[in-house]
Formats: structure tokens, C-alpha cells, sequence
């Protein structure tokens, strides 16, 4: 692995975008800041948001997307706000996700996946949102977690296994994470360390930041603590983590919502105990060279023929 690759998307397109970097902290858009996958060619709604991508062990590429145009009646692709009522259901209130699959980061399958139709007995889901996959190495299976709640309720995270094929759960949704509190908590993301899982998220209990919960074991178990490991004023959401390659460094990202124009914010760890904060895209040693407000990033690691042959097809000038 020589590269990084960030996937992540834009509230005026609803598409799905790539960037990528040499060295984890300036990233490119491969595609000059346009959507390499429009949103309403994938999604049921006709949009996407909080794309995530991973690795699987069969060396595929994954994607787990939210099914969701938060803007679709003024693009004409419905009559109402949203799908259902809003006062019912709630800000969104889709019920899928699309699920995407890839040899080479540019030939996609895709697949929607329609939880209340899936699991008749969740018909009345309030959301489905911002999925992330983790391969469980015991099970053998790629886990998907995601954010659902009932009707208008609280938002909580939950998991299921995939099949085999990666188009639909082999287990119905089951809670991830017991919050302490009767409140939502949204966007998890699950990074294996040393044998202990580290669950960050983003907890609405005064405010919305992003806290932690760590485990021995992948679904079950999460402790929770009350600390906040993001160092913004403003609010935030969408944590996700990746290596840094050939260091003991992590970089934690969180997608900066409550400042205008919004932003990634990025804080480095070498024990997820302590954070430095790295500050903003091109506020600091992070770079975003030729796309701004950037929406719910990931990002993997890539080899120097992946990056290079991802650059090459969007006749991107960068050599690896």
C-alpha cells in the first residue's frame, strides 16, 4: 500500500466522489470536484449520501451508501419533503442503502436494499443511514452497521451480516451499542487496533461531537465514555479513521457541519487515547488541492497500480 483513497459526497449533487493522495494528508479529486457516479443512476431516491468503502479479504472493493435525496421534491423527483410524513417519521426517513461492488475502483455492480422489505416487522423504520462494513475475521462475514430508529424516535446505531454476494442481510438488524441515555446517537465507524475495536460516533447528548466507545469483541461489549474526542466549537458528524502507512499514526475525521462554509476537521493518535488536532483542510498540514465542503469522507489504502490506474481514468495528471 503506497496511496489513500477518500470517497465522500456533496449536498448539491447527491453523487459520489473520489480524491486521492501520496501521503494521507493532501488529497486530489480525481475527477476535478465532479461526481464519478451520479447519485439518481444507483439510488431508488435518486441520490446518495455518507458513502463508506472498504477492502474486503477477497480483495474486492466495497461501498455501503445512504439512499437518501434530502433535496428530491425541488429536483422533481417527488412531491413531497419526503417520502413519508415527516412528523410520523421524521428529517429523511428513507428505508435503504445502496450496496456496491468493484475489482477496480471504477466497474461498479450496485444493489438497493430496502430494509422494510427485507424485514417486514421493520416496516416502520424512521431511517437508514451512513452503513459502514468491517469484515468479522471469526464469522468469516462482512458486517454492515448503520443508523436506524423507529418512527420519529432516537437514533441508535445497528448491525447485521451480509451474504455472501453483498446484496442483501443474512441477519436481521440487531443494536450495536447501549448509549446510557435516552438520546440519538448517529454515524459509527469501527477501527480494529491491537485486538480491541474502537467505536467512534456521534452522540446528541448536548450537543453533537464525537465520543468513543471501545470493545473486545466486534458487536457486543462497547464501554461507553463521556469524553468528547473532537476539539471543535461547531457541530460535527461522520467520524471515520485510517492508518497512516508505515507509522503508528491514525488519522480521525469528522466532517465539520456546523461552521459555513463546512469542512473536514482531522485529529492524529498513536494510542486513540490522546488526539493532536490537525485542523482543517487547507488550514494546516491537511490539503484538499482542487475540491471544497466535502461531505462524510472514508478513506482506504491503495496500491501505486490502483491509484495510478484510478488517475489514468479520469485522465488525472498525478503519478504514483
Amino acid at each position: 500500500m503506497t496511496a489513500y483513497l477518500m470517497v465522500y459526497f456533496k449536498d448539491n449533487t447527491h453523487g459520489l466522489y473520489m480524491a486521492l493522495s501520496k501521503d494521507g494528508h493532501c488529497f486530489t479529486d480525481v475527477n476535478n470536484e465532479n461526481p464519478i457516479i451520479a447519485g439518481d443512476t444507483i439510488a431508488e431516491q435518486k441520490g446518495i449520501r455518507d458513502p463508506y468503502i472498504t477492502r474486503g479479504p477477497d480483495g474486492l472493493f466495497y461501498l455501503a451508501l445512504t439512499d437518501l435525496h434530502i433535496y428530491g421534491m425541488k429536483a422533481g423527483y417527488r412531491n413531497t419533503e419526503w417520502e413519508r410524513d415527516g412528523k410520523q417519521y421524521g428529517w429523511g426517513n428513507n428505508r435503504g442503502l445502496v450496496l456496491m461492488k468493484s475489482r477496480d475502483l471504477i466497474h461498479w455492480t450496485h444493489q438497493v436494499l430496502r430494509i422494510d422489505q427485507a424485514f417486514p416487522e421493520l416496516i416502520d423504520i424512521g431511517c437508514a443511514w451512513a452503513p459502514e462494513l468491517i469484515y468479522d475475521e471469526k464469522l468469516q462475514k462482512m458486517m454492515i452497521y448503520f443508523t436506524m430508529r423507529f418512527g420519529n424516535g432516537n437514533n441508535k446505531l445497528y448491525y447485521a451480516y451480509m451474504n455472501k454476494d453483498f446484496t442483501g442481510m443474512e441477519t436481521k438488524p440487531q443494536l450495536l451499542f447501549q448509549y446510557p441515555k435516552d438520546v440519538s446517537f448517529i454515524d459509527g465507524d469501527i477501527t480494529k487496533v491491537n485486538g480491541k475495536y474502537h467505536l467512534f460516533y456521534v452522540s446528541h447528548d448536548g450537543g453533537s461531537g464525537i465520543k468513543q466507545a471501545v470493545s473486545n469483541t466486534i458487536n457486543t461489549g462497547y464501554r461507553y465514555d463521556d469524553k468528547w474526542y473532537d476539539p471543535e466549537p461547531g457541530a460535527c458528524e461522520a467520524p471515520t479513521v485510517y492508518k497512516l502507512i508505515g507509522q503508528n499514526k491514525w488519522i480521525l475525521v469528522y466532517d465539520i457541519f456546523g461552521i459555513n462554509p463546512h469542512n473536514f476537521g482531522f485529529s492524529e493518535t498513536t494510542d486513540f487515547k490522546s488526539f493532536k488536532d490537525l485542523g482543517h483542510f487547507n488550514e494546516g498540514v491537511m490539503k484538499s488541492t482542487n475540491f471544497s465542503s466535502p461531505k462524510h469522507g472514508a478513506v482506504i489504502q491503495v496500491t501505486r497500480k490502483e491509484a495510478q490506474h484510478l488517475a489514468d481514468n479520469w485522465k488525472l495528471e498525478l503519478k504514483f
